[in-house]
């Protein structure tokens, strides 16, 4: 395994994450706009500043704390934008394009950063810049393939479960969107349990596999990079 300091991880994770995020709840604020809710647009939320997508618990406390737990898994979200789907001239269908918007980012954001390390690949070995751009394509491989994966798991509030509501029919929708106040326990339970690990794992690595292969690089050098940069 190589050799990273702390500084090294630090400065790997930080422009992926942050735009990883905002890009995710700007994309969803675009189609809204799109669409006719221009409410994040109004409120200001359609910005890549990070500080008008933090949410004090959910982006600062938990993972924070998370990070102080034996076992390495931090989880954590955004404030999500507004959206008014009154605004929408066919609700229930356009909040699925709305909803679909912030993983579809995540999907096009990984693949930016999988070229971005094949291209720090064929640097030269001398080149100063070469293992930090490597470090970081990796780092926005794996934080946007975990985002696009959790967010398109079929339950209310992520974004898959407001997809399955847009496209069921109607009486169906109603029942399955009744799930969504309950749905952070639902996730905070999966997660304690380890189901919600079981159930992301094979397809993050499989994302994440298709991924290394764009980039140029083998599986196994990937996870060799991926697991230095996450070693405390």
């Amino acid at each position: 395994m190589l050799q990273v300091s702390l500084m090294q991880q630090i400065s790997a994770w930080l422009v992926p994450v942050l735009l990883a995020i905002t890009v995710h709840e700007t994309s969803h604020g675009l189609i809204a706009r799109y669409f006719g809710d221009h409410t994040a647009q109004l409120q200001g939320r359609l910005t890549l500043n990070p500080i008008k997508h933090i949410d004090p618990i959910g982006t600062l406390l938990v993972p924070a704390i998370m990070l102080l737990l034996p076992g390495g898994f931090v989880f954590g979200w955004a404030k999500p934008v507004p959206v008014d789907w009154r605004n929408f001239k066919r609700p229930k269908q356009d909040m699925a394009w709305v909803a679909a918007a912030g993983p579809a980012s995540n999907l096009l954001m990984g693949l930016g950063w999988a070229l971005l390390a094949r291209f720090a690949l064929v640097l030269p070995d001398g080149s100063w810049f070469k293992t930090p751009l490597l470090f970081m394509g990796v780092a926005g491989i794996f934080i946007n393939t975990i985002l696009m994966v959790l967010n398109l798991l079929p339950l209310p509030p992520l974004d898959g479960g407001r997809v399955l509501t847009g496209v069921l029919p109607a009486p169906y929708a109603y029942r399955f969107s009744r799930v969504e106040p309950y749905g952070f326990m639902i996730l905070l339970l999966l997660l304690v349990t380890g189901i919600l690990g079981v159930v992301m794992w094979p397809l993050v690595q499989a994302a994440m596999s298709a991924y290394a292969g764009v980039a140029g690089m083998q599986p196994a050098l990937f996870q060799t990079l991926l697991l230095s940069l996450m070693r405390s």
